[in-house]
């Protein structure tokens, strides 16, 4: 009886040491948009992830407490993609009406299962 036992739990912890996990790294692109606010010296700061838009669904961005989460400058956006793990790629700006707006790439990886969680 014992052996038999021993057998069963021996098959059964072989099997599970076969067991992988997939740790390839998949490289993801966001974007940080920069627009100056109307009569102010202020500017609106947009992150573009990369994910569909709904007027239904609120995509801001939000604190991990679930309050909005405001920039003061575009420095302190930028500080704050650089505290998330997000490497600076490019930045460019684009002259719309008078107004510069300034367009900043960031990449970081992921594993495939941190982005299926994100999904």
């Amino acid at each position: 009886m014992k052996r038999s036992l021993y057998i069963i739990l021996f098959l059964f912890l072989s099997y599970s040491s076969f067991a992988q996990t997939d740790t390839s790294k998949i490289e993801q692109y966001c974007q940080v948009i920069a627009t100056p606010r109307l009569l102010s010296n202020k500017v609106t700061i947009d992150i573009d992830f990369g994910e569909e838009k709904s007027f239904w669904r609120d995509t801001r961005l939000k604190t991990y407490d679930g309050r909005l989460k405001k920039f003061n400058t575009i420095i302190d956006a930028l500080n704050f993609m650089g505290k998330e793990g997000w490497v600076f790629i490019n930045a460019y700006p684009v002259r719309v009406n008078e107004s510069e707006i300034y367009h900043f790439g960031f990449k970081k990886l992921f594993t495939k299962s941190e982005i299926e969680g994100l999904k």
